[in-house]
């Protein structure tokens, strides 16, 4: 059986997602929930169904300590989701090609520092976008510059405001996401 790290940074509905999928298949399973965020509804999503979680601060991020609690796991892949933190370089370096982060835009647009969440699905209604969607991506050392895995798309219309824009990102998100995860897995 396969090993997922999931990192999270809010309410974890994709990773918990990601949980129930995998409860359900034979490729793998979710080992662990490393968040940064103290609060993070994750936190009790994955403790509902008896994920051990992991707390750290942004600086035990870039310590030696969490990246050796990784290796102690020693995962197939690393998701992100929902993450906010730029992911460390060291960790990025050992484990080349095994960890995936899903944008909730059509990278390379709205990619970058500072673009997550509903700061997106402004700038797209702002910028009157005739579609958006999500993209699955590999995680190098620059914000949403690694290889692009999967990308779908969603049609926009005029009355879609920030909110009605998440709702149907979301819905991408949740489809799409553990499948192209275990996608990866079985290759």
């Amino acid at each position: 059986m396969k090993k997922i790290v999931v990192f999270a940074s809010g309410s974890g509905s994709n990773a918990e997602n990601i949980i129930k999928h995998f409860k359900e298949t034979k490729i793998a399973e979710v080992v662990s929930v490393f968040t940064n965020n103290p609060n993070a509804k994750v936190i009790e999503r994955a403790k509902n169904h008896q994920i051990p979680i992991e707390i750290f601060s942004k600086n035990e991020l870039l310590e030696r300590n969490l990246l050796q609690k990784i290796q102690e796991i020693d995962p197939d892949l690393i998701v992100l989701a929902g993450f906010l933190l730029k992911f460390p370089e060291n960790i990025i370096e050992l484990y080349p090609n095994k960890i995936i982060n899903i944008h909730p835009a059509l990278l390379p647009n709205y990619g970058g520092k500072g673009m997550y969440g509903m700061h997106i699905h402004r700038a797209i209604v702002n910028n009157k976008e005739k579609e958006t969607g999500i993209s699955i991506h590999y995680v190098n050392e620059h914000y949403d510059e690694g290889g692009i895995i999967f990308q779908k798309n969603v049609a926009l219309t005029e009355d879609d405001t920030p909110e009605t824009v998440a709702e149907k990102i979301h819905e991408l998100e949740q489809k799409y996401f553990p499948e192209i995860i275990q996608t990866i897995l079985e290759q």
